[in-house]
């Protein structure tokens, strides 16, 4: 029993999947420390493409160019701030993974949590508006109407 959990755990182990690095090996730096630089700046640009990764975990064509133009620029002596500055002039706060709080990202930050706010709203008025519109109770007179009804159907 044992030995079929651990052949099992190292299965999993094996298959389960790493993070994907689309960095080629002819893009990395040869200095490793400029190399981690690349990477950490990297790992705060989204690809443009494919909008939910980072340009390192990418493999479309657009993010190679950043990967690129990211390690040109830190081999040029630009610092990491100064390196986004410079790729967020070129495409604007949509290429940052985490866009500044600013009016021009508002609907990024709020949109989610307004959406949120907006069906929770709908939710109770579609369930008051259904509570309202409920039949009221019979009077003796439609009761008796019914009974009357209901027991002449009966009859025949």
């Amino acid at each position: 029993m044992t030995r079929a959990l651990l052949l099992a755990l190292a299965l999993l182990a094996v298959l389960a999947p790493a993070p994907a690095h689309a960095v080629r090996p002819d893009e990395m730096l040869s200095d490793p420390g400029l190399e981690a630089r690349a990477r950490e700046v990297g790992s705060e640009l989204r690809c443009l493409v494919c909008r939910n990764q980072s340009i390192d975990d990418s493999d479309a064509d657009l993010a190679h160019d950043l990967r690129v133009l990211v390690r040109q620029r830190i081999t040029a002596g630009d610092s990491n701030d100064r390196v986004v500055a410079y790729i967020r002039s070129r495409y604007g706060d949509f290429v940052l993974l985490r866009p500044p709080f600013v009016i021009g990202t508002l609907v990024l930050w709020v949109g989610p949590l307004a959406i949120l706010l907006l069906g929770a709203v709908a939710l109770v008025r579609f369930y008051r508006r259904k509570d309202e519109t409920a039949a009221a109770p019979l009077s003796v007179e439609e009761r008796r109407r019914l009974t009357a009804v209901l027991g002449e159907g009966t009859e025949r």
